[in-house]
């Protein structure tokens, strides 16, 4: 009798684990300079801070690269104290994660059982769908309106069966940010079976007064989750830090299924040391208040539309195939994020970078639009 044959992986694995479409990144600056051919490429396409990281965050890694053998405190206590004393929680309300993408990712293992809903904005960060598919939920996407989250419609979505609610704020791609009264008019209206989750990656970069204080809804008890992180304005995307601020009895759930030594030692001293740098927060802020407005008038001049952005990068209309646009700007050394990615085929998500980055960017954006059109 011959032998049974052996079963594929494909029959073996969790049938949500067909259905997840992993995430893509932005391509490496050495992976375009090896297929290419190319010795000088700037990346303009993950939206990484320009400056690089702190020097205060830079000593403290070389510092503690001593204990390299040893491995880190698995609670990341000092980084949540500071964490805890800036925003004026108790620790036992912070989360460290291995950057905020795996908190969302512990947070839809935790709370998302079969059948459940996660309400997310569409398109925004792409992670959001993935723990909500793997745990046998539904990912309720809804539209956003000229580039904005409509809150009014994710609330109309809401039913006995949601329970993550996401918002992201400014939203990635479009940048846009939601005001102060539109988010607490919605939060405050929620049902309290749904958890409402934050993600606000890029809120040291927002300089419009309305932007909302989810902590307070925190601090109110709801059940409210703020995620922030390290990758963006601190400069440190590489080490990979973010941390989730929440009611305590969530956060110790949250907890349970997350990874011993998830964050690494050189990071959590990087954080620590960053976290008290504003100096390096306040010139961050700074070259990208006088880049986004350097792009806004080149945009103009190019006839170009965009979303006004509250974050370290724009949303620009481009007009044409941005798989054609993303691979033309590659060859002239130039990454940026084609918006095909996110269902957006006629747009371009470009990170604001230095005077010299951005100027390189539009050189490179002109030639390539003359080109395409011609």
């Amino acid at each position: 009798m011959g032998e049974k044959p052996l079963k594929r992986a494909g029959e073996l694995a969790r049938k949500e684990i067909a259905k997840l479409v992993p995430y893509v990144a932005g391509k490496p600056i050495e992976e375009v300079k090896r297929e290419l051919g190319l010795t000088d490429v700037i990346k303009l396409a993950s939206n990484e801070n320009p400056l690089g990281p702190s020097p205060k965050a830079l000593q403290a890694i070389m510092a503690a690269a001593r204990n390299g053998h040893i491995y880190p405190d698995a609670n990341a206590y000092e980084l949540k104290r500071a964490i805890a004393a800036r925003y004026g929680v108790e620790p036992a309300q912070v989360i460290i994660g291995d950057g905020s993408d795996e908190l969302v990712s512990l947070i839809g293992q935790t709370f998302i059982n079969p059948g459940d809903e996660g309400i997310m904005p569409w398109p925004s960060f792409q992670t959001y769908p993935l723990p909500v598919d793997l745990m046998g939920g539904v990912a309720v996407k809804v539209p956003l309106v000229n580039g904005r989250v409509d809150l009014t419609a994710m609330a109309a979505r809401v039913s006995e069966r949601t329970k993550l609610f996401f918002i992201c704020n400014p939203n990635n791609p479009t940048g846009t940010m939601l005001t102060r009264r539109e988010v607490e008019d919605v939060v405050r209206s929620l049902p309290d079976h749904v958890i409402v989750v934050f993600d606000e990656a890029y809120a040291e970069y927002v300089e419009s007064p309305d932007y909302p204080d989810s902590l307070s809804f925190v601090r109110e008890g709801r059940n409210v989750i703020v995620l922030r992180t390290f990758s963006k304005a601190y400069g440190l995307a590489g080490l990979r830090v973010g941390y989730g601020i929440g009611p305590a009895e969530a956060i110790d759930l949250i907890n349970r299924p997350r990874l011993a030594f998830n964050v690494n030692l050189l990071a959590q001293a990087a954080a620590v040391a960053a976290l008290g740098d504003a100096e390096h927060i306040a010139a961050s802020r700074r070259c990208n208040r006088e880049g986004k407005a350097f792009l806004y008038r080149e945009l103009d001049r190019l006839g170009l539309g965009y979303y006004p952005s509250e974050a370290n990068f724009i949303f620009i209309n481009v007009g044409l195939d941005s798989g054609e646009v993303f691979r033309r700007l590659l060859r002239r050394g130039v990454i940026v994020r084609p918006g095909d990615i996110f269902g957006c085929p006629g747009w371009q998500r470009v990170t604001i970078g230095t005077r010299p980055q951005n100027e390189r960017f539009i050189a490179a954006l002109a030639e390539v639009l003359a080109e395409m059109k011609g």
